[in-house]
């Protein structure tokens, strides 16, 4: 490694590729816009490449930023290892499992696979951090987490990662008990523009499966959305209003059991996903972690119906 590269220009870099903004990087960094710059230029300078490109008013990262992105990315999330190795030794416990979960897992099996790991006195402390699918991904390369539970990102997003496939999931659309579209015999999706629809984020991973179904419905956007990817929100708004909610079958998996919601009735399988483990790739996970993948695996393997 050039002895001129410090951490602080990884951490930039790191920052302002996940950020995609040197603005909302400096905020995170809690320095200055022009601090955040003069990093990112001496770094250019030592690599000789330019990281990053101007698109409109923001900036993009450049092929060679891309290229750069995935070992900057291991690098820090050594020394955020060894960090935590020097932290377990003075307290005696095993290593930190940090987990990323998206929605649907938070809701349905993450809970018990957690009860169970704690219940195997390994000592390690577990985080469970919950966000949209990309924050969570640039968590994990910035070596913050060790573990995403959630969908199968695009390719483009999956660079440095990698990903084990646990099962498969789609997306429903639920309405509140006695919603006026339960009554409707001949159902189309476009009735839906008559309603406030719950949509999620464009950021989230299951997006472009919601706007590949409103294509090739001949829906090209409905008149009135919300987006959110907060389940606890979605919950609260569509139990209160005759709104419907377009989200992952798992989040819902127990209102709709439970007949506090119902599942429209349509055929959702092109929103199929693969549900899975994405990791750091090319790493040695710690031992507690090894435990937590498979007590994810059993756990998925034992309910098959219940994820």
């Amino acid at each position: 490694m050039d002895a001129r590269v410090k951490f602080r220009h990884l951490q930039t870099f790191l920052e302002v590729a996940g950020q995609r903004s040197v603005g909302k990087a400096a905020d995170a960094l809690a320095i200055t816009q022009p601090a955040v710059t003069r990093t990112i230029r001496e770094l250019e300078d030592i690599l000789g490449v330019s990281l990053f490109e101007r698109e409109g008013r923001g900036i993009r990262i450049s092929h060679f930023g891309e290229v750069f992105l995935k070992h900057a990315g291991e690098s820090l999330a050594a020394v955020q290892r060894g960090i935590d190795s020097v932290a377990q030794a003075r307290t005696f416990e095993g290593p930190p499992v940090r987990i990323g979960t998206l929605p649907t897992a938070s809701a349905t099996f993450m809970p018990d696979v957690v009860a169970q790991f704690l219940n195997g006195g390994t000592g390690s402390p577990v985080t469970i951090v919950s966000g949209e699918n990309r924050f969570l991904l640039d968590s994990l390369r910035r070596g913050e987490l060790d573990l995403v539970v959630g969908r199968l990102a695009a390719p483009e997003v999956m660079s440095g990662l990698s990903f084990e496939p646990l099962y498969s999931e789609e997306v429903t659309i639920v309405v509140g008990a006695g919603h006026p579209l339960l009554a409707r015999r001949n159902f189309s999706l476009r009735a839906l523009s008559d309603y406030t629809v719950l949509m999620p984020t464009r950021g989230s991973v299951i997006r472009p499966f919601v706007d590949r179904l409103l294509l090739s419905n001949g829906i090209p956007d409905l008149p009135h959305i919300i987006e959110t990817v907060s389940d606890s929100f979605g919950r609260a708004y569509i139990a209160r209003n005759p709104a419907a909610w377009i989200i992952s079958r798992g989040v819902v998996a127990d209102d709709i059991a439970s007949g506090r919601f119902a599942a429209l009735s349509l055929d959702m399988r092109e929103t199929r996903g693969a549900v899975g483990l994405t990791t750091p790739a090319e790493t040695d996970p710690s031992a507690s972690l090894t435990l937590m993948k498979q007590t994810i695996r059993d756990h998925v393997a034992a309910h098959p119906g219940r994820v």
